[in-house]
């Protein structure tokens, strides 16, 4: 049994407390990162910059915080969990903060960039506290509470956060966030139990996680499926209003719809994923795939035909984020947080390159292909994970 297994069979109330606290920070952190998508016109226009150029305040954003997340399970694991998780949360306010106050491009530029080491760290070290919170057979349970966080930012955080940019100003968006990142802080100092830190990893381990032939078959099912989900869902504004030509009062039901099926998906992994994990996730893979099909073949012209889809490809999505790290968790056993910090770095790699493969496919194709890409790359997702034979489960499990 893994050291970063909480082995008991039993998980007092505070414990559950610290792992919705966590769900709330992934919440924080995802919206701070993917904020700016709808934002980039209007920061362009302010600072007397081009929307391509803008647009590195996400790219850069993700690859640095992919790259962080590798480089803290090597420098800073040691350190406890709750002050090293506060400290990371008031970092990213305070980049937050500078970023609203910011009148220049570079100064805007470099402070994203420091919110991307403080998110980058803050994954890498979450993916695993599922486990050393609570009892080893509702570790999937807790990895969904926590990444219900991540969809729940997607698909209701985001368009949130870009409502109020339109009315009153991306400037206020990321004070906003700001405010947010420190009182998560605060929630956190209170709610997280004493959690040790463990000796910072070598390049070995790495090695070894990524000599685990599973281990590397879930990382292609990971990165397949997330940058098919950014490609498509970066441009889901201009798909409904542009494209399908739904009304805008449909857009923002349809876009509700879909961060409602994704707290629902949560809701279900959390109640199925430690007993049938290889089936939950095939179901929700499968789902994105034939949602993203049909967008990208049919003429959707019925809003309800589009909420349907939508919350389709919502729920899909939201078993995909939780099904994986809880995989990986499991798979990597000992392991679990140099391959969580592994799935973190891919991930948030994923995201600029799901947005920037999006943005090609988009300028030199059109919607419909890009939909159609989407689809059939989600569904090699699927295919990969029915080829996987062996169990996903490495330790019993018991009630």
């Amino acid at each position: 049994m893994s050291q970063l297994m909480n082995t008991s069979n039993a998980t007092g109330w505070r414990n559950w407390a610290a792992v919705s606290m966590l769900g709330v920070a992934a919440f924080t952190v995802v919206t701070t990162e993917l904020a700016p998508i709808g934002m980039l016109s209007a920061i362009a226009a302010d600072l007397d910059q081009n929307t391509s150029v803008t647009g590195l305040v996400v790219t850069l954003y993700a690859w640095l915080g992919a790259a962080a997340a590798l480089l803290s399970v090597m420098t800073i694991s040691h350190l406890p969990r709750r002050p090293l998780l506060v400290g990371l949360m008031l970092l990213l306010g305070i980049s937050n903060a500078v970023s609203a106050a910011s009148h220049s491009f570079t100064v805007l530029l470099i402070a994203r960039l420091a919110g991307a080491l403080a998110h980058g760290a803050f994954w890498a070290m979450i993916g695993t506290m599922g486990a050393q919170l609570v009892a080893s057979n509702r570790v999937g349970r807790a990895t969904a509470i926590i990444f219900g966080g991540v969809s729940t930012a997607s698909v209701l955080g985001v368009p949130l956060i870009n409502w109020i940019s339109h009315d009153a100003g991306w400037r206020l968006s990321f004070g906003l966030l700001g405010l947010l990142s420190v009182a998560t802080a605060l929630t956190l100092a209170f709610s997280l139990p004493r959690v040790a830190g463990t000796a910072s990893l070598s390049r070995n381990q790495f090695v070894s996680v990524l000599r685990n032939t599973d281990l590397r078959r879930i990382y292609l099912i990971a990165a397949c499926g997330i940058v098919a989900h950014f490609a498509a869902f970066t441009f889901i504004e201009v798909l409904l209003s542009s494209e399908l030509a739904i009304p805008q009062n449909w857009v923002v039901i349809c876009l509700l719809a879909f961060g409602i099926a994704g707290i629902l998906g949560n809701l279900l992994c959390g109640v199925f994923i430690d007993k049938h994990l290889k089936a939950v996730l095939s179901i929700g893979l499968l789902l994105v795939s034939l949602c993203l099909l049909l967008i990208s073949t049919v003429t959707v012209k019925d809003g309800i035909i589009a909420l349907l889809l939508l919350s389709g490809w919502g729920l899909g999505i939201a078993i995909l984020f939780v099904g994986i790290q809880a995989w990986i968790i499991r798979l990597a056993g000992a392991d679990a947080l140099p391959a969580s910090a592994i799935y973190a770095a891919i991930f948030n790699g994923a995201i600029g390159a799901g947005a920037m493969a999006g943005a090609g496919l988009l300028d030199h194709w059109g919607i419909r292909p890009l939909y159609l890409t989407a689809a059939i790359t989600t569904l090699l997702s699927f295919i990969l994970v029915i080829m996987i034979r062996t169990k996903p489960v490495r330790h019993a499990v018991t009630e």
